[in-house]
């Protein structure tokens, strides 16, 4: 796991969510991909909805809110708003290349209940 280094704009410094260098790299291509100019982040967030009471929610993102925690994992910097970060405290970020099913998956501590999906708890 690589460590975060903490450029947030909040008074908070650690960061609600790490990334494993499977995830750093994945993402750091996704962004690649997108071929955009401007700076990405990837935005990890909470909503409430699914099975289990919440969703996760990540995509791109290059508008930050005054009160967004943000980290930089290597050339990767994440976005968290205040209200998911702490849903999200502890929590880490991996990626998966296989036959049983690639993706990003999301192991949360403060999960008590998960949906057979993955993507739904509470």
């Amino acid at each position: 796991m690589t460590t975060a280094t903490s450029v947030n704009l909040s008074n908070k410094s650690a960061a609600p969510i790490t990334l494993t260098d499977t995830a750093i790299s994945k993402v750091a291509e996704l962004i690649a991909a997108e071929g955009v100019e401007e700076t990405l982040a990837l935005r990890v967030a909470v909503k409430p909805g699914g099975c289990s009471g919440f969703n996760y929610d990540m995509f791109f993102d290059s508008e930050f809110a005054a009160d967004d925690i943000v980290n930089s994992f290597g050339a990767v910097k994440v976005v968290v708003d205040p209200s998911s970060g702490q849903l999200l405290t502890g929590s880490t970020l991996d990626y998966a290349d296989g036959l049983q099913g690639a993706g990003f998956h999301i192991t949360n501590p403060n999960a008590t209940k998960t949906c057979g999906c993955g993507n739904s708890f509470s």
